[in-house]
């Protein structure tokens, strides 16, 4: 079951990487709160027949509080961050701040005693760090003006993300994944639709051409309902740190998307990093596999 959480998670970090590309696509038109409602509202619609048509029970009474905090945090908080993000920074740029996400993770799960650091797992993640920093840092003056402040956006978006990894994966446990996801992405989509009404959001929808119509359904289907199901389905298979170190695979996709769709450019710093936080996936990864079979011993 591990095995496939962790194939759930790079799915995930993997789609992640084009949900970037759409946003920032999406910027150009819109603000990022509507960009927001419309990715989760459109993801909660699509996930809430599928909960239905399964017979799954949403979530205990007892845990409504809990869940709708987290998705609150996750769905309503984190997109805001995530989407004013990539309205200052690339979306290569904006992936690989986002893969700050394993670090923050250990420290958050430590601090909690969620799950205990091991010296190989904060190696990895450090390896990892360290092809963000270059990344970031190399050819800084190639960036857009003002990119370290949706730099410093996305890595408060990493915040959100790594609390909700950390603290959720109980409350799946007890309640499924797709109702978790499900009921926190409403409760997200709820804030955000409310946040998003102004006299400008029907002319702003209305401007849309077809292309952009299209990236905002792949961002409801797809990186809204089937990114976030996959998330909650590896946290309920496999530790924190192993689904959030996968983000890792997230700037691949994105720089793919952000070269080809975007016209933006990828530069040696770019491919340094890249190979930097693939090492460092593998190490934590590598670690973590070593436990497991010491636990099946």
């Amino acid at each position: 079951m591990e095995f496939r959480g962790a194939l759930a998670a790079i799915l995930s970090s993997a789609l992640g990487g084009t949900a970037i590309g759409a946003t920032r696509y999406l910027a150009a038109t819109l603000d990022p709160i509507t960009i927001g409602a419309i990715r989760f509202g459109g993801g909660f619609l699509v996930l809430v027949p599928i909960v239905l048509a399964r017979g799954e029970h949403w979530p205990k009474r007892e845990d409504w509080l809990p869940v709708a905090g987290l998705g609150f945090l996750f769905f309503g908080i984190f997109p805001l961050l995530f989407n004013a993000a990539l309205i200052y920074t690339t979306a290569a740029r904006g992936a690989l701040a986002l893969s700050s996400l394993p670090m923050l993770t250990i420290v958050i799960g430590a601090v909690l005693r969620v799950e205990r650091p091991t010296i190989q797992k904060t190696i990895g993640v450090s390896v990892a760090m360290f092809g963000v920093a270059v990344a970031l840092g190399a050819g800084y003056a190639a960036a857009p003006v003002g990119a370290w402040r949706g730099d410093l956006l996305m890595m408060a978006a990493a915040c959100c993300m790594a609390l909700y990894s950390v603290l959720s994966r109980p409350l799946i446990a007890r309640n499924g994944p797709l109702p978790f996801a499900a009921f926190g992405m409403g409760v997200g989509a709820l804030f955000l639709g409310v946040l998003s009404i102004n006299g400008s959001t029907g002319s702003a929808l209305r401007a849309l051409n077809a292309i952009q119509w299209v990236s905002a359904g792949y961002l409801a289907v797809v990186c809204g309902a089937l990114i976030f199901f996959l998330w909650a389905f590896a946290l309920r298979y496999t530790t924190a740190t192993v689904v959030t170190v996968s983000v890792a695979v997230n700037p691949i996709t994105a720089a793919i998307f952000g070269v080809i769709l975007l016209g933006e450019r990828a530069g040696p710093s770019l491919v340094l990093g890249l190979i930097a936080v693939l090492l460092g996936i593998y190490i934590t990864q590598a670690n973590q596999s070593r436990i497991s079979a010491d636990h099946a011993q």
